[in-house]
Parts: structure tokens; C-alpha cells; sequence
């Protein structure tokens, strides 16, 4: 779909919405294309006025929103109150053309819950912002059911963090095999085994200097989360190795939560989960995806349902306070019988944490790719539809979510936990409630100054190759770390 502006640039506001409705389409600046949005912002003085005119498949739409900007506190709430105007007059004129209302109404960004949580922080009740949600964004009933809460879940996680504290990640970038969905920076062992040691090798010397940075800072660790790709990809020795050295400079004694990522079920042994139990991890994290071996299959992992039942069976003796699993719906070769089996497997393992995921289709992934057959947007909402109630009926609660480009149905990944499962390094990264230090390939520190509501970000180097051969990189990131933190 072409797309042309007047008065604005907000790209990402309005390719979301044009995901959300027209699944198949692709935002097109340049050159011609029979299917059309032009959206224009002009502003009356503190009236911020957005209209859309819409055409697809010779049918014309007409949207148009009016918001009025002088109570915005700063800047960055200005410009954000500017392209709700606009995403609501685009919502408008594609609602009316398609006869559609999507599962989250108007709501475009990957973090829906922080909009319910700032109305509640404004002193409305919960039954006031879920009117909002209904009545200004169309979000659905079962939508704002599930926002709500997570809004409420991130309000505790925020009134409970000092700014003196941060959370740390380390990123493990190497995989038994490559999934068919993952677009991350992630090497199969298979092709790259010979970088594991050399790699570790460069992230303990990491883990010295940023040590080293954080206790001068006077900062504390709140959390830690180790991920990937695979971390449990690593030996037991080089785990214990790793982690020994976290605990040896970091000061992690006072830290609400250690969670690993031991994703991948064939990279789990007793040894390894001894060596996570022995390094105090509070949480382990083990994520099938699927329990049916053909959708194993097709998302090209080597292991099977057995291995996941045989694995967890050594999760559940290692006596780990919590467990998380992760599954996805809208695998290739999924289907909405296949996941309600697999949703009800998980749940009787008994683990306290269970993430639902909404694949998306992102760039470089195989299965975008090949073009590989999934499932229909209808089928992946009867697979959401199931999630929400066997869960609740379980237990569990959402306490939190986020939204991403490219995901089927444009609906969500969330995290479900039972009373005291909360994973809240999830919450402090997906709410940017403080500062996230990332250490490895690939690792995003996220710095957070919630009094100026300002973010930076520093990058460390994406590949292992590059990352282990440029240390110079990881010297420049800590160096505006420190800036930042001196700063405020």
C-alpha cells in the first residue's frame, strides 16, 4: 500500500495499523501501487487534527481524529499524543472500509499494558481505563482482560524498584539447531562449536569490566536473566565457569530473581541443572514451543515429545523454586486441536510460569523464507482463545505482554504466572522500568531515566566472530554507560 503524509512522519504508527487490518500488505513510499492511505496531521493550535483517506480494491474510506496536545508534560508526551491522532483516524477509515475491529482496536504498540498503566497512575479506576480501552481504542473484551492486570503487575514491579538498581543480561548466542521462526543472532553449535570456548573466553573479560562499572556507579542488580539462543548449549563446566565469575563480581545476593534460559530440551542433563542449582538460579526456563512431533519437525528442531517429558522430569527432581515454558501458537503444521493438547501437556507438568507466544513473521527467518505454510489468522485466534480460559482455570494470571511487527493476527505474547511465579525481570525490560546492562554478542543495554522519561541504547557487536575479535566495542558502550549514569 502506498503511503503518503502530510504534516508528519510517523512510519510506525501507521504501518502497525496497516498490519492490523491489511495482513497481507506492505507499507510503499516510492512509485506506484494501486492501494492507498494518505494521512494528513495539521494542527490548530493546541488541536492536533489527523485525517485519513483510504482506498483499496477501488472502495474509498474517510477517517479523521481530534486531540488536543496543551496538557502534554513534555515533549515526548506531545509527539506521542500527535500520532494517536493519527493511528485513530487511520483505525477509523480501515475500520469502516473493512466492516473489521481488530483484537486490540486502535492499540498499535508493543506495549499495550503501559497505556492502561498510565491512566491508573493518573488516578482513574480500573473501571475508568477499561472503559477508555473500550470506548476511545475498540480493544476487545478479551484484550482489555488481559491488559489490565499487566498494567497492574507493572505498577508493582515499578513501585518496587530503588534507582540505584539495574538488571543484568547475558547473552549465550549459539543454538543445537537453528528454529525455522528465529531471526535472532543465534549460531548452531554444529557449524560454530569452535568459537564456544574463545567466545565464553571474551564475555568473563566483559564481565569483569562491567562489574568493575557498576560497583563504581554505587548500582545494584535487582535481577539477572541469562538467554540466547541456548545458554544450556554450553557444558556444565563452562556454565559453572560462567556463572561462578557472575557471582564472584557481581553482587548478586540481593537479586529478586536468577533466571537461565535452558530453552532447548536436548541441551538439558542432570549435570547442567546441578551446576544452575548449585549457582543459586531461581528459575529455569525450558520452551518446547510445541509438545507434537510434527510441529517439531517443521520448525527444524532434533528433539521430540518424549525429550521434553524426559526433560522435565529432571527440571521438576532439580527442585527449582520456578519453572517457565514457553509455547507458540501459529507453528507450520499447527493446528488449533494439536495446540489445545500441547497447552493442556504444559499445564500438567506444574510449572508456576507459562509464556504464550503469537508467532511472527520476521525477516531472515526460514520460515518466511521458504514461504512455509502456517496457520490462518482464524485458526491462531482459536488457539488464543482456548490459552485464556484453560489458564485462568489453572491458576494462572497475565502479568505481562508485549505486541511485535509482523505477528499473525497482529495479537500478542503473554506471560501467565500462578501467585508468586511473577518473572519480573519480563516486566522491568518490557515496561523500560530501569536500566537492563547487557553483556555479550549481540546484548542491548537499555539505560533508563524514568524522572526525564529518556532511553538511551549502546549495542555490543552481534556476531561471536566480531564480538570476541573487538573488544575496543564493549570500552566505548561502558564508557557512555557511565556518561549516562553521570548525568542523572
Amino acid at each position: 500500500m502506498k503511503l503518503i503524509f502530510e504534516g508528519h512522519d510517523y512510519r510506525y504508527a501507521v504501518e502497525q495499523s496497516l498490519l492490523a487490518f491489511f495482513p497481507n500488505e506492505r507499507p510503499v513510499y516510492e512509485g506506484d501501487d494501486p492501494h492507498s492511505a494518505e494521512v494528513r496531521l495539521t494542527l490548530d493550535g493546541s488541536l492536533a487534527n489527523a485525517v485519513t483517506e483510504l482506498s483499496v480494491d477501488g472502495k474509498t474510506a474517510h477517517g479523521a481524529s481530534r486531540i488536543d496536545v496543551s496538557g502534554a508534560k513534555d515533549e515526548y508526551e506531545r509527539e506521542r499524543l500527535l500520532q494517536r491522532a493519527v493511528k485513530l483516524s487511520f483505525f477509523e477509515a480501515a475500520r469502516t472500509l473493512t466492516g473489521v475491529t481488530p483484537a486490540w482496536g486502535a492499540l498499535t504498540g508493543i506495549r499495550p499494558a503501559k497505556l492502561a498503566a498510565g491512566l491508573l497512575e493518573e488516578g482513574k479506576t480500573e473501571e475508568e481505563a477499561d472503559a477508555i480501552l473500550r470506548d476511545t481504542y475498540f480493544v476487545s473484551d478479551s484484550r482489555r482482560a488481559l491488559c489490565l492486570p499487566c498494567a497492574k503487575a507493572g505498577l508493582e514491579a515499578k513501585n518496587g524498584l530503588e534507582k540505584d538498581e539495574i538488571s543484568l543480561y547475558v547473552g549465550i548466542p549459539f543454538c543445537p539447531t537453528r528454529c525455522a521462526y528465529c531471526s535472532f543472532v543465534s549460531n548452531s553449535v554444529e557449524k560454530s562449536f569452535h568459537l564456544v570456548e574463545p567466545y565464553l573466553q571474551a564475555l568473563l573479560a566483559e564481565v569483569e569490566s562491567a562489574a568493575a562499572m557498576v560497583q563504581d556507579l554505587g548500582l545494584r542488580v535487582k535481577s539477572f536473566y541469562m538467554g540466547g539462543g541456548t545458554p544450556t548449549t554450553l557444558t556444565a563446566e563452562q556454565m559453572d565457569r560462567l556463572l561462578g565469575r557472575l557471582h564472584e563480581k557481581f553482587d548478586l545476593a540481593n537479586a529478586v530473581e536468577l533466571t537461565v534460559e535452558a530453552g532447548r530440551p536436548d541441551t538439558i542433563t542432570a549435570e547442567k541443572l546441578a551446576v544452575l542449582v548449585k549457582n543459586g538460579v531461581t528459575r529455569v526456563s525450558v520452551n518446547p514451543q510445541s509438545m507434537d512431533d510434527r510441529v517439531l519437525a517443521a520448525i527444524g528442531r532434533r528433539h521430540s515429545g518424549v525429550d521434553i517429558r524426559a526433560a522435565m522430569e529432571l527440571v521438576n527432581r532439580a527442585g527449582f523454586p520456578h519453572v517457565n515454558m514457553d509455547l507458540i501458537a501459529g507453528l507450520p503444521e499447527d493446528t488449533p486441536e494439536r495446540f489445545r493438547r500441547t497447552l493442556d501437556e504444559v499445564i500438567a507438568f506444574g510449572t508456576d510460569n507459562i509464556t504464550i507466544h503469537t508467532l511472527s513473521l520476521k525477516k531472515g527467518s526460514r520460515i518466511t523464507l521458504e514461504g512455509t505454510r502456517i496457520p490462518t489468522v482464524e485458526e491462531v485466534s482459536e488457539m488464543l482463545d482456548y490459552a485464556s480460559p484453560a489458564l485462568r482455570g489453572a491458576g494462572f494470571a497475565p502479568y505481562y505482554l508485549y505486541r511485535q511487527k509482523y505477528m499473525s493476527g497482529s495479537f500478542e505474547n503473554v506471560g501467565w504466572c500462578k501467585p508468586g511465579g511473577t518473572g519480573w525481570y519480563n516486566i522491568y525490560i518490557m515496561e523500560e522500568l530501569h536500566t537492563i546492562l547487557s553483556l555479550g554478542a549481540g546484548g542491548s543495554t537499555k539505560m533508563v531515566d524514568l524522572d526525564k522519561n529518556h532511553i538511551e541504547r549502546v549495542f555490543n557487536l552481534k556476531y561471536p566472530q566480531e564480538y570476541i575479535q573487538r573488544p575496543e566495542k564493549i570500552a566505548v558502550n561502558q564508557a557512555a554507560f557511565r556518561t549516562f549514569y553521570a548525568q542523572i
